[in-house]
């Protein structure tokens, strides 16, 4: 097994994205405070995944018990055949960069990612929060597709990649990130989920490529949450955890972290929504 070296880790910059998770008390109560340290495979793009829902939101959000809610979208209506959707913004949401979202944002970013299911046949800026999209044909399940990765909201629509270049309204600020190598975010000061999500300080990522390396990572202390296809390498760690269970691994959790009483399943990591959902829940043992 290749051996992590502390200082190659801690000086070559990949440090940037370890992260630190909370106690694997489902039931405690979440805390604000700590770094949320995570090791993951080069393939999938999981730290992507991971980074871009820290870093940026999408007008609905689908919760970890499957019901879709409004995220940037404080409300949504439909005409009576799902054709015509009229959405309000939030009126309290800021870019990282200091401006407010307004409806030509949302706008432009639809379009840049059409949907997966139907024509678009037109998006209007009926006020500076309310947006008004038409459909080719209906779709009830509208609100669903925008809660899709796909349709993040950015600045004027640009891209969401690269992640060094994020302008998102995300609870978490870009500090540094190098594609598939090490991402690190900060907490934004103050954000619309205050008291209801983004409990810490900051969010790092690292990309380890060997599964035993990241095993020991975990093991050693480097991290809290490592993506593992089996948990084999750490089976006698009384204090790990393994999501779903250890015949069937998606990741390994320290026991200091917080885990909330339901866990998403539609992307592995809570969704990859494990930065906003998750908290530290105590400090490891020396």
């Amino acid at each position: 097994m290749t051996r992590l070296d502390r200082r190659a880790l801690f000086t070559s910059g990949a440090a940037a994205a370890l992260l630190a998770a909370t106690g694997a008390s489902v039931h405690a109560t979440p805390k604000s405070g700590g770094v949320l340290r995570l090791a993951v495979p080069r393939d999938g793009d999981v730290m992507g995944q991971v980074a871009r829902w820290a870093v940026y939101d999408a007008l609905t959000e689908i919760g970890p018990d499957g019901v879709v809610r409004g995220e940037l979208a404080e409300s949504w209506t439909s005409s009576m055949d799902a054709r015509v959707w009229t959405f309000q913004l939030r009126k309290d949401v800021m870019f990282h960069s200091g401006r407010s979202l307004t409806s030509a944002d949302v706008e432009a970013s639809l379009l840049r990612a059409p949907l997966s299911e139907g024509e678009v046949l037109g998006i209007w800026c009926d006020d500076t929060h309310v947006l008004r999209l038409e459909l080719d044909r209906p779709n009830p399940h509208l609100p669903y597709l925008l809660a899709d990765q796909t349709h993040v909201i950015t600045a004027d629509g640009v891209a969401v990649d690269p992640l060094d270049q994020a302008d998102g309204t995300g609870l978490y600020r870009v500090v540094r990130a190098k594609e598939a190598r090490h991402f690190r975010a900060e907490r934004q000061l103050t954000h619309y989920k205050d008291g209801h999500a983004g409990w810490f300080e900051a969010v790092e990522i690292i990309v380890i490529p060997d599964e035993n390396t990241r095993a020991e990572a975990l093991r050693d202390g480097f991290v809290d949450v490592a993506a593992l296809p089996k948990p084999d390498p750490l089976r006698s760690q009384r204090s790990v955890f393994f999501y779903p269970s250890s015949h069937d691994v998606a990741f390994a959790v320290d026991e200091t972290v917080g885990l909330p009483r339901q866990i998403g399943t539609g992307a592995i990591l809570d969704d990859g929504r494990l930065a906003e959902r998750w908290w530290m829940g105590a400090d490891r043992p020396s």
